[in-house]
């Protein structure tokens, strides 16, 4: 089948860098995981009275409130914690953009990556988190 031990040593050396880049690139894929694991996204409105945290999967961690939050009605202050939740979520969703193609380039894993978060970060809009 192989014309010569040449050609045969180098499907071997072939098959060896292949073995290789699939070891590193898991590597890369594993520390990638424990970084996304670890982010959160954060937002404030433009008056700076709602903060809003979140965790990596998009659940609200976080909420801080200014004083000045008392001098509007209840429904204002709900639509901006919903408001700042989403921008809050699209920080979260840069982040985990940047982080991918840091670790794993613009290739078709990283994009799916990025759109499995996408997706489901803007999946979560016109739900509570109590319905969860």
């Amino acid at each position: 089948m192989w014309a010569d031990d040449a050609a045969l040593d180098a499907a071997g050396r072939r098959l060896d860098e292949w073995e290789s880049s699939l070891a590193e690139r898991a590597a890369r894929a594993k520390t990638l995981s424990a970084r996304m694991q670890e982010l959160t996204g954060t937002a404030h409105n433009n008056d700076r009275t709602v903060e809003v945290t979140v965790e990596c999967s998009g659940l609200l961690i976080g909420l801080r409130l200014d004083e000045r939050i008392r001098q509007q009605p209840a429904a204002r202050t709900a639509q901006q914690i919903l408001e700042t939740t989403r921008a809050a979520r699209t920080d979260l969703l840069r982040q985990v953009r940047e982080l991918t193609v840091e670790f794993l380039g613009d290739d078709a894993s990283a994009k799916a990556i990025i759109e499995s978060y996408r997706s489901r970060l803007a999946g979560d809009e016109g739900s509570s988190d109590a319905d969860r």
